[in-house]
């Protein structure tokens, strides 16, 4: 496939850059708001644990089945109409959790804005693959990036807005956030941009196109929009992609749920110090995102990059079973290191696939199978715990997660392409 000639990220389509780098930010922040105000919010509402585990919950369950509809969603209305429809749910969202009379209240609020967000996820990565497929790890370096800021953000905020003007504050002013991230998306379609690219496409590139072609007039390209001969689950390297999505989700969902137990149980750390290395964990995340990205476009094989992620999660893991007072710092750092898997496979979504079309199937199917799979992790550690007593057959079957991704890992070697695979089967 011919490489297109990269340009400056604003030649042409400077609110396509502006809308992505704001949606990223409110990607994580309904996510990240809450837990730190849980008492505050306590005070005016009767919350039981139950009800706190069931809003933890929300996020990968939304996020996993906004991956299994956002893909026939987008096809049916259009990648820009949509994302502005999901900014929209993430607003709306925050309006309701902080004028919540009720739990009900707070749980409805939350479903919404975690659709939107979960829908947002599903449309970033094609929408880079249509504006900017000349720069597509440089764009996923920006995005996944500002995902990372808006978490740290939010909850290092969350306890200081409650204090200062009360938790319905805290939970609501992040959709002032949302409504800026509206600005350049409809700006986007009051310049019908998106329309005119997609017919431009019709008439620079056949569905069978496989290079980048440029918009008429400019020197901006364009991804083809192409159309897949059949459903994407046909596609082997879609499924491989989906693994290595899976195993850094599964991962991470079931150490931020789980590590300070564990870090307190096994390695006797503080609770206090317990949170402090949670936080390591989660910024361990930052430079894998900035750096791994571009890596991921210009490597010949992305095979070592994976065997890397899945090293990590079996060197932390491994160090928390048989060393788990020594350097717990260090453990923690390794497995933190593991989920730079989840950029890979981010980038992976547009460079398996030639045409808008097959990034829109692929990054639903892969972040559906994914988090779903991601949902899982938190309840099966705690079941798994609840049933041995113990940690180390958690931690045993984490490592056999790691282990079981060599086989993708190996898959992911051969370069393919998710349309070439559906249409030869």
């Amino acid at each position: 496939m011919r490489t297109p000639r990269p340009l400056p990220v604003w030649a042409g389509r400077t609110a396509v850059l502006v809308g992505i780098v704001l949606v990223a930010l409110n990607l994580r922040t309904a996510v990240a708001a809450i837990s730190p105000i849980v008492a505050d919010i306590r005070a005016d509402i009767a919350i039981d644990s139950v009800g706190l585990g069931l809003i933890g919950a929300l996020p990968p369950v939304a996020f996993a089945i906004s991956g299994l509809v956002g893909g026939s969603l987008a096809r049916r209305v259009g990648l820009e109409r949509l994302l502005v429809l999901c900014i929209l749910a993430m607003a709306l969202g925050h309006v309701a959790r902080g004028l919540a009379p009720s739990y009900g209240g707070l749980l409805a609020g939350s479903v919404v804005a975690f659709a939107g967000i979960g829908l947002a996820n599903i449309l970033l990565p094609p929408l880079v693959k249509r504006y900017f497929p000349d720069r597509i790890g440089l764009l996923t370096t920006v995005y996944v990036s500002m995902m990372s800021i808006s978490t740290a953000v939010s909850a290092s905020l969350a306890a200081p807005l409650a204090d200062a003007a009360g938790w319905r504050w805290s939970l609501g002013v992040w959709a002032a956030l949302a409504v800026a991230a509206l600005v350049p998306w409809v700006a986007v379609l009051a310049s019908n941009r998106g329309e005119r690219m997609s017919s431009r496409n019709a008439g620079t590139a056949s569905d069978a196109d496989t290079s980048t072609s440029a918009a008429p007039g400019t020197d901006i390209p364009v991804a083809p929009t192409g159309r897949l001969a059949g459903p994407v689950w046909r596609s082997r390297t879609a499924w491989a992609v989906s693994a290595v999505f899976a195993l850094s989700s599964l991962n991470a969902y079931a150490a931020f749920s789980w590590l300070p137990q564990i870090l307190t149980d096994v390695s006797g750390v503080t609770p206090l110090e317990a949170g402090a290395l949670l936080a390591v964990y989660g910024l361990v995340g930052l430079p894998a995102a900035i750096l791994l990205p571009p890596l991921v476009v210009r490597a010949r094989s992305v095979t070592p990059l994976v065997f890397a992620g899945i090293a990590c999660f079996i060197g932390g893991y491994a160090g928390l079973l048989l060393a788990p007072t020594a350097v717990p710092l260090l453990w923690v750092v390794l497995a933190g290191a593991g989920p730079l898997l989840f950029p890979v496979a981010i980038v992976l979504i547009n460079l398996r696939s030639r045409t808008a079309a097959g990034s829109v199937a692929m990054s639903g199917f892969v972040q559906g199978v994914g988090y779903t799979v991601g949902a899982l992790g938190p309840l099966a550690v705690g079941l798994l715990h609840d049933a041995t007593g113990s940690w180390t057959v958690p931690l045993l079957v984490l490592i056999a997660t790691a282990v079981a991704c060599i086989v993708p890992a190996i898959a992911l070697g051969r370069v393919a392409f998710v349309e070439d695979e559906v249409e030869r089967r």
